[in-house]
């Protein structure tokens, strides 16, 4: 979930401390705020919703996924 996915980013970005990374952890905070929106909730809610009804949802939710792809996380 949602949820899952900042926790994975924010414990990446505190391993991001060298002056040429600092770009890298301002574009994953960028994402994270996006995370966070209403506007974002609203739309994986409906996605969620319209993926149901067509049984093309999986347990994995999409923001933990690809934070995970992202950051090289093992897969459950």
């Amino acid at each position: 979930d949602t949820d899952r996915a900042l926790v994975l980013l924010e414990e990446y970005c505190k391993k991001l401390r060298k002056p040429e990374e600092q770009q890298l952890k301002k574009a994953i905070r960028k994402v994270m705020g996006i995370f966070k929106s209403s506007l974002f909730q609203a739309l994986l809610g409906s996605f969620k919703k319209k993926a149901t009804r067509h049984g093309s949802i999986s347990h994995t939710s999409l923001p933990a996924a690809l934070a995970c792809d992202v950051l090289g996380c093992p897969k459950d």
